[in-house]
């Protein structure tokens, strides 16, 4: 009789359960197209900062500042239609990668160009080399992908070695959340609080209304916040402030607005023919790398969060591919930066718990529109540092949050499947708090030899924290002693999708558009 009193443990689930519209639903128009204009407002935030970042070092001015912008917006929304067509067909959005900015900038810093003294020009010759440097890395994920060998590599993968890379590939950028958020904390703090209060509370009080606050809560919360930041800056609540303060706090300091044409369109090759150096390709291959284990984190994550099943190791590769499209794009239009899965995006799934594929399409198309009006697209580009930084720190809270829900699957009594675990997450942590601690405190990393290209190849892959948890789950899940215990590891719940016709859903979210499944079958 005892027996029949024991807790039961929640059973494991293929699919996400609770998922208002799944990958292949989409909601009614007006939905979709408020929650598509939420995902290009969420995306905005890298968009910004990392041209913000790197094109005054460049010697380029608000003028060049709002055309990078635009650029990469642009670009950004021709990836996410390509990833969402023809790539895995997730609903992911592919933008700019904060894994890029260390290659780049070492290009900015490696004293080629300092000679040239007008700064447009050195500004044009600099992002030049930056293009050449990304059409050559593009090629190792175009290969990849495309030839199946990452295929080969995913086959390997277990629900145990996808802990530490789809946790780490959220909970890995805690320096982009609160640290971001404490630069103007009487923004920063209100959007954070008023976010959790709309988007957990606030269903539960409202009944009527539980399904508004819970999918358009970003838009309310960054209206209020970002309305009340101009209040403050129209107050003169900042005049004689410390610059650092006004840059984070102020509502008009982006410089952008007064920049920004306002009708421009992007086009290849608009800052003249890419120059090429090897030691920087190569740099910029091993961060390719470096971007391509984070995004197969991040897919993995949005496959959750869609709530489809897990994807056939040929479908990832197949989004490998594209992604390494996606990467050659960003070299010809010349964005200054890589492209990667948007880890953001996949936690603003989480949230508004709608994971289709039509929401994300528009909200590419939204990215295109305004890149191609450039005034009205930088308006919501000013949208202060501190109020996206508080809304980093529930999306990537939430897809650190999916890579332990894989933990379901695993045996979690098991001495091996706990040091595997424990070693590579907590590695994960330490060895780039390490390699970005010591370049903050040095201005470079603890790799410094007369090549600067070589340090990269070094610094880079080290300073990730999804990189080194994943690889390392991945080599030590393979090599320790793995006779009888698939079943500890959880192989044996993706068995069944190893490859692209053993379940039958796997056809219904992955197969290709227009018939094309016939031309390019995926195995």
């Amino acid at each position: 009789m005892a027996k029949a009193d024991e807790p039961a443990p929640h059973p494991p689930k293929e699919q996400l359960p609770g998922v208002s519209y799944c990958i292949t639903s989409p909601p009614p128009w007006p939905e979709a197209i408020l929650l598509g204009f939420q995902h290009y407002l969420v995306m905005l935030g890298t968009t910004v900062i990392i041209p913000s970042a790197l094109v005054p070092q460049m010697g380029g001015g608000n003028e060049e500042k709002a055309k990078v912008i635009q650029t990469l917006l642009f670009v950004a929304g021709l990836n996410t239609l390509l990833q969402t067509f023809f790539g895995t067909r997730l609903p992911a959005v592919i933008g700019g990668s904060y894994t890029f900015v260390a290659a780049t900038i070492s290009i900015i810093l490696s004293g080629r160009f300092s000679d040239v003294a007008d700064p447009i020009s050195r500004f044009k010759r600099t992002m030049r080399a930056i293009q050449g440097a990304l059409i050559v890395a593009s090629t190792l994920q175009i290969v990849l992908g495309f030839s199946g060998l990452w295929r080969n590599v995913a086959r390997f993968l277990s629900p145990l070695s996808a802990v530490p890379l789809v946790a780490l590939a959220g909970y890995g950028l805690y320096e982009f959340g609160f640290p971001g958020v404490a630069k103007c904390i009487e923004i920063g703090l209100p959007e954070l609080i008023l976010l959790v209060f709309f988007s957990q509370y606030m269903p539960h009080v409202f009944h009527k209304g539980k399904a508004v606050f819970l999918r358009f809560s970003v838009i309310f919360t960054v209206a209020i916040v970002w309305v009340y930041a101009y209040l403050l800056t129209v107050g003169g609540a900042y005049n004689g402030k410390p610059p650092k303060t006004q840059t984070s706090c102020r509502t008009d300091r982006s410089g952008l607005i007064d920049a920004a044409p306002w009708i421009r369109v992007p086009y290849p090759f608009q800052w003249g023919a890419p120059s090429f150096d090897a030691g920087e390709a190569f740099a910029m291959m091993v961060t390719s790398f470096v971007a391509l284990v984070e995004s197969t984190g991040g897919f993995i994550a949005i496959s959750r969060y869609a709530s489809a099943t897990h994807m056939p190791p040929s479908v990832l590769s197949r989004g490998v591919g594209w992604q390494g499209i996606a990467i050659l794009l960003s070299g010809v239009f010349g964005t200054v930066n890589g492209s990667s899965v948007s880890i953001e995006n996949a936690g603003l799934l989480a949230l508004t718990r709608v994971g289709s594929r039509r929401v994300v399409q528009i909200s590419a198309g939204f990215m295109i529109f305004f890149s191609v009006l450039g005034k009205f697209g930088a308006v919501f580009a000013s949208i202060p540092a501190p109020i996206v930084a508080a809304l980093y720190c529930i999306f990537f809270g939430y897809v650190g949050a999916v890579g332990l829900s894989f933990l379901q699957y695993c045996n979690l009594n098991s001495f091996r499947n706990m040091f595997i675990l424990g070693f590579s997450i907590y590695l994960g942590l330490s060895i780039p708090q390490y390699f970005n601690g010591y370049t903050a405190v040095n201005g470079r990393g603890p790799v410094h030899t007369g090549g600067r290209w070589f340090n990269d190849m070094v610094n880079v892959p080290f300073a990730s924290e999804a990189f080194v948890a994943g690889i390392l789950a991945y080599f030590l899940d393979n090599t320790i002693h793995k006779e009888g215990i698939r079943k500890d590891r959880g192989k044996h719940w993706w068995d069944r999708f190893k490859s692209f016709k053993s379940d039958p859903r796997s056809e219904e979210f992955y197969s290709l558009p227009f018939n094309l499944n016939k031309y390019f079958p995926s195995v």
